[in-house]
């Protein structure tokens, strides 16, 4: 039987990780090539610390779901608190040369970026839609990681938190810009998956399975996909400047407004066919979306 843990501090972390004494109690840099993890192959971690990691070790695989996946070079993985992870191998040698960042959410209480860390989805996305980073991207991130260790090394003064967390906000900036690049250089790939996103849509509706599941939500979507929500509703940003449920509304507004032009059904009919559960919330939808209520765009077409 597999064992469970939970990490809930940057010291637990360490040792966890066969590090030493962590120089700053809420923030921590450490190389891959330093780490001597101690815990059985196959454990389970519930992490409730944020990670940022480069990872650039071909003998390295870690669980995640139901899933094990292997790290490629140059390779940026990101983990939030509440994730929980499963270390299936860890080969390393004094050549590797990733490195990671572990803080832990109160290092944020009180800054801009407690506020604003929300916005950096990629903590979201499963490990396999890591982000691929050229040379010169990593060199990038790495001298802001260098930035952040050399901080941890200094005596802590009022002014400690503040450059921690402009550094990582400055980091997290770059790498929200190194995904729009990532997700460019992938535009023919995700022109398939909008459409396949939109042919599951269509089956969903076609052969009833919205009888048995309501509306369509995000995760489902990204589920038949094989896609994380938030890397789905990143994507489709990019690709069409709507999220994912946006997406998901629009389909339901055409198929709504077909209905209406080419029967004779009630609104609540059509707002039933669709999947809602009242039909208030239906015409709240349409409007909010069309600027008139069902009823009127019927009379008016």
């Amino acid at each position: 039987m597999s064992k469970h843990i939970a990490i809930d501090s940057i010291a637990q972390l360490h040792r966890n990780l066969g590090l030493g004494k962590p120089l700053h109690p809420l923030i921590s840099v450490f190389k891959q090539s330093e780490l001597h993890v101690t815990a059985e192959v196959g454990t389970e971690v519930d992490l409730n610390l944020y990670i940022i990691a480069l990872k650039d070790c071909a003998n390295c695989q870690f669980g995640y779901g139901h899933n094990i996946y292997d790290f490629e070079e140059g390779m940026l993985a990101f983990m939030a608190p509440g994730q929980t992870f499963r270390v299936d191998k860890m080969e390393l040698s004094a050549d590797d040369v990733g490195w990671s960042i572990a803080f832990h959410p109160r290092l944020l209480k009180g800054m801009d970026l407690a506020l604003t860390i929300s916005r950096f989805s990629f903590f979201q996305y499963d490990i396999s839609e890591a982000l691929h980073c050229s040379q010169r991207e990593i060199d990038i991130l790495g001298e802001i990681a260098t930035n952040i260790a050399s901080e941890t090394h200094q005596n802590m003064d009022r002014h400690t938190k503040k450059v921690l967390n402009a550094n990582l906000e400055l980091l997290l900036s770059y790498c929200t810009r190194f995904y729009d690049r990532q997700f460019m250089l992938r535009s023919p790939q995700n022109r398939e998956l909008i459409d396949r996103f939109d042919a599951f849509l269509n089956q969903y509706y076609n052969d009833g399975t919205m009888l048995e599941y309501g509306i369509p939500s995000v995760q489902i979507c990204g589920k038949e996909l094989g896609l994380s929500p938030y890397y789905l509703s990143d994507l489709l940003k990019q690709e069409t400047g709507k999220s994912a449920l946006d997406h998901i509304h629009l389909f339901l507004i055409d198929r709504a407004k077909r209905q209406m032009l080419g029967t004779k059904d009630s609104i609540t009919k059509i707002a039933s066919d669709l999947g809602f559960e009242y039909p208030q919330h239906f015409s709240k939808l349409f409007k909010a979306k069309m600027g008139i209520s069902p009823r009127q765009y019927r009379t008016t077409h």
